[in-house]
């Protein structure tokens, strides 16, 4: 999988010891992610399923599973 090109949220910033979440899009169209701390889990998914997603997150349909 080196051949994508892994993208992270700006709001992570530079330092490399913070823990995000790595998005690439492969030549086929799939989604790939992964957390940045472990970088050789990666999950694949299509574009409409990550849409969904992303659409969620920003709905904050996810919130109340959020840990503290």
């Amino acid at each position: 999988m080196s051949e994508l090109a892994w993208r992270k949220s700006s709001f992570s910033g530079d330092d490399a010891s913070r823990d995000c979440v790595e998005v690439a899009v492969a030549r086929d169209g799939q989604i790939h992610f992964r957390e940045s701390d472990t970088p050789d889990v990666v999950a694949v998914t299509t574009p409409a399923r990550w849409g969904a997603f992303v659409k969620g997150v920003k709905a904050g349909e996810f919130d109340e599973r959020l840990t503290s």
